[in-house]
């Protein structure tokens, strides 16, 4: 296996199309294109969620702890194809199976996100993910995703 490849911010934002509020991916220290990839989202306690979810015991939602986990697999899907996306494509999350949450993830946590490609074919690509909160279990899954056209 080749040397592990590190992103910045700067890099995750030339290969996602997301954007305040909805960047989850902070950084990825560790990405081997083609089998895996390590990332973390810092989580502050200024998120938009957390007034609404919940006033009394602030606790990340899951579908965003989901939705960390497929952007990173988004990240580790460019690349392992050594690309960036193009214009009038993109990856869309298309299926999750399998998800399990194991610890809730509150201000202050920096959770850790870890994906493995299990397959991909024909622009479909599913991934294995963890989300974990020092070294403990938050969140699980098998993730598939999508490259599509933008139509307009």
């Amino acid at each position: 296996m080749s040397d592990p490849i590190e992103m910045d911010v700067h890099r995750i934002l030339e290969l996602l199309p997301h954007r305040y509020p909805f960047l989850l991916v902070d950084r990825v220290t560790e990405c081997h294109p083609g089998h895996s990839i390590r990332a973390i989202k810092n989580v502050t306690v200024n998120e938009p969620f957390f007034p609404g979810h919940f006033p009394q015991r602030a606790v990340m939602p899951g579908v965003l702890i989901l939705e960390a986990l497929a952007q990173a697999s988004g990240l580790l899907a460019f690349e392992t194809e050594g690309n960036a996306p193009q214009e009038g494509t993109i990856f869309y999350f298309v299926g999750i199976d399998k998800a399990r949450f194991k610890r809730p993830v509150e201000p202050g946590d920096q959770l850790s996100l870890h994906s493995e490609v299990v397959r991909a074919s024909r622009g479909v690509w599913k991934f294995q993910g963890r989300a974990e909160v020092e070294g403990q279990l938050a969140a699980q899954a098998e993730l598939m995703c999508a490259a599509r056209e933008v139509t307009g």
